[in-house]
Formats: C-alpha cells, structure tokens, sequence
C-alpha cells in the first residue's frame, strides 16, 4: 500500500519553525493499529489523518502513543494541504470543514492566513497535585488550573522559560499535559506546553491549548483580540480572538515535505 505524506510547519511563515505535523489523506479509514504505527514512525507530536467526505472532511490526530480529541496544529497543516494540494473546490466562504471528536472544527482561508474555528475550554482553580509541582522544579504558581489539562499561571514570560520540566513527574499526572503561562514581555501572553505521558515532551506550538489560554487571558486582560506566542526552542505566535463560546486561532503554514508511506 502506497499513502501521500506531508510534513507542515503550523503557526509558521517559514520552514524551520513553528510546530511540525505530518498530513496523511486517505480515501478510506484503515484499521485504528495502522493509524498509530504511521503516527509513531513519524515521530512528530501529532500526524493528521482525513477522509473525504460528501460534507466535507473526517479528521482525526494521533500522537506517537495515542489518540488524542483536539488538536489545533494538526488541524491546521490538514487545510494548508487541502487548500494547496489541488484537493479544494473553491468555495464563497473559502473554507474547509472537519467532522472530529471534538464537533465541526473549520478553517477559512484568507490570503496566507489560516483561522480556525474552535471550541473555548473552560478551566477551574485546583488545588496542584504533588507531581506537578515537583515536576516543574517546586515553583510557586500565581494560579493553578484545571480543564483539559493543567494551566499553571507564573509570574513572567522569563519564569516560563526558565522552568527545566521533570518529564517523568509530569508522564504521572492524570490529565492530558501541562501548560504554563505567564503575561508576555511583547505579547499579550505567553506559554509552554508539556504532554510526557502522550509521548510528546514539549510542544512547539499548541493550539488547543490557546482554547483555554484565550478566554483565561481574556477576563484578565479585558480583551477579546489577543497576540501569543508559544516560548519553545522552536516557537510560534498565534492570534487570538475569543468570539463567545468558541475560539478562533489565526497563523499561517508552509509545507516542508512531500513523500509516500509504503507498507
């Protein structure tokens, strides 16, 4: 069997950058084993999988070690190959559309720059479990907070970047990762993102993250259009808008690679 292969860098202007994703179009879903065996030889944060379907796309995201319900790069680099790939049927609204674990996710395209539409994640204060605190170097957080993952709130975006993360205290906790976050020094905001126990370390840039980032800093900053930047060795910026109770996230893409999977 013989399968197209792309390689995108999300939330990016320029290869090198940003946050890498492999894109995998299929014409039919093949078996759930297949998928995570693609996705482990990749070796990227996540590989993207998509069906073409009468309505629109069926997409799905899987990390080296699992299947995961949202993810925003990912999805990204899936419409920069659809919109640029010779598979999109120009449209009024210049859009594409995914039916995905997390409800219909779309992506308008203007120009170079892609938003996706997205749900808003809400987070609760909680109380820190032992091995988060300890996983981050016993920091003493302004806030800590829970929804899809943990949200530890610091001090500066220089705390941010100085946090040396134990991978193996973090792999322990109970929900999907970690993202601290901290006001920018030219940002409205700024994070890192941390997902040991799904095989990914440190992710460049995540965008389901700015789901519950954005409406966070929102109320904080008394703002709905909001500029963040992901501080990770590669780094990437994504412009935020909290529009009710979804979230559009606004960057751009470029496609490094193109190859065939045979198997």
């Amino acid at each position: 069997m013989k399968l197209d292969l792309y390689q995108v860098d999300a939330f990016a202007d320029r290869v090198f950058n940003g946050n890498p994703a492999a894109v995998v179009p299929l014409g039919a879903w093949l078996d759930d084993s297949i998928l995570q065996k693609i996705a482990q030889e990749n070796n990227l944060s996540k590989t993207a999988f998509y069906v073409r379907t009468e309505a629109g796309h069926e997409l799905r995201w899987f990390t080296p070690s699992h299947e995961v319900d949202l993810c925003g790069h990912a999805t990204l680099a899936a419409a920069h190959i659809i919109f640029n790939d010779g598979q999109f049927t120009d449209n009024a609204d210049n859009a594409v559309s995914f039916e995905t674990r997390s409800g219909i996710l779309t992506v308008q395209r203007e120009q170079n720059l892609y938003t996706l539409d997205f749900p808003a994640l809400p987070l609760s204060p909680c109380d820190a479990p032992s091995p988060l605190i300890k996983g981050l170097g016993g920091i003493t957080p302004i806030q800590i907070l829970q929804g899809v993952d943990y949200v530890v709130h610091l001090q500066s975006e220089a705390a941010v970047k100085e946090i040396k993360p134990n991978m193996i205290l973090l792999s322990e906790l109970d929900l999907r990762g970690v993202c601290i976050t901290a006001p920018g020094d030219t940002t409205d905001f700024v994070s890192r993102f941390f997902a040991p126990k799904l095989g990914v370390p440190e992710d460049p840039v995540t965008g389901s993250a700015h789901c519950a980032l954005t409406p966070y800093w929102s109320a904080i900053l008394q703002k709905t259009d909001l500029l963040a930047r992901q501080v990770s060795l590669r780094g990437g910026e994504i412009f935020c808008q909290l529009k009710g109770e979804r979230v559009w996230l606004c960057g751009n893409a470029v496609t490094y690679m193109k190859g065939q999977i045979e198997f």
